[in-house]
Formats: C-alpha cells, sequence, structure tokens
C-alpha cells in the first residue's frame, strides 16, 4: 500500500476506537497517524524513510522491506520502547494501533508480510490488491468514508 492509504488506516482506525476509549482523541489519532507510517522505515522511499534516511538504509541493509518491521516483534519492540519513554496511554495504543493498520493493509497486497519474523513465513490474505492499483483506492476511499463517518462525533 501506498503512504497516503496507511495514513489513512492509521486514522480510520484510530478514529473508530476512539469512540469506545477514554483516550484524548486528538493525540490518540495523531499517534495512530503516525504509527501507521512507522513500518515502511525499511523503505528508503517512504514517508518516514525519506524524512530518517540513513536509519531507513541502515534498517534495510539489515533487514530488508517487510520483514522485521513488518512482524509481531517489531510490534511488541515498539511498544516496550514507548512504555519506556512515555506513560500515555493515548500515544502508546494510537502508534500500536496505527502500526497494527499497517500491518493488515500490508497484509493485504500481493507480496504480503513476513508477521512471525524472523521465520520466512509470508502472511498475506487470500484477495490481495496491487500496490497503488484501482483496489487500494477503493479501499483510500472506504477509508476516509470511515473516518469522516466515525469522526463527526469527535468534532468539538
Amino acid at each position: 500500500m501506498t503512504g497516503k492509504t496507511h495514513l489513512m488506516g492509521g486514522i480510520a482506525s484510530t478514529v473508530v476506537a476512539a469512540q469506545f476509549t477514554n483516550y484524548d482523541p486528538a493525540l490518540f489519532i495523531t499517534a495512530g497517524a503516525i504509527g501507521s507510517l512507522i513500518p515502511d522505515i525499511c523503505h528508503g522511499g517512504s514517508k518516514i524513510g525519506r524524512k530518517l534516511p540513513m536509519l531507513s538504509k541502515i534498517i534495510n541493509k539489515l533487514f530488508g522491506h517487510r520483514t522485521f518491521t513488518h512482524s509481531m516483534l517489531f510490534l511488541v519492540l515498539i511498544g516496550y520502547v514507548l512504555t519506556l519513554i512515555t506513560s500515555n496511554e493515548s500515544v502508546i495504543f494510537g502508534v500500536i494501533l496505527g502500526m497494527v493498520s499497517h500491518l493488515l493493509l500490508d497484509a493485504s497486497t500481493k507480496n504480503g508480510i513476513k508477521l512471525l519474523y524472523p521465520s520466512a513465513l509470508t502472511f498475506r490474505f487470500p484477495v490481495t490488491a496491487k500496490t497503488g492499483g484501482s483496489a487500494e483506492k477503493v479501499v483510500l476511499i472506504l477509508l476516509t468514508l470511515v473516518t469522516i463517518y466515525f469522526g463527526k462525533d469527535l468534532i468539538l
């Protein structure tokens, strides 16, 4: 999936989840948006990869694309690191939920993800979409509609 779809996935997932939590919605949704971009740190052309090119290059050389940073191991590691630097649950769970949305979206592409890294097993859904293709555009529109529908209740 492209960066804009990942970003909207993180926003949509946290907007929906905000309906069922007591988290600060602005902080929770912002954290979800940031979290939705983190797994692509392994790709130099991604939104986050362009912001942190040296880190992106190192991670890509060590692990490649859609392996470690698209795994449960990375998700747990980021969650642990977040608990060391903040006790704000809106931030911690927002980032984690944004990252989960990223993994789910990439698991719906033909290449899938290495969810159980370091295992070489590739995880993908039975129905997949081509990154940047027309199916992804439909997903982006649906995520936007979900955000608008559930987000209207969050507006002050």
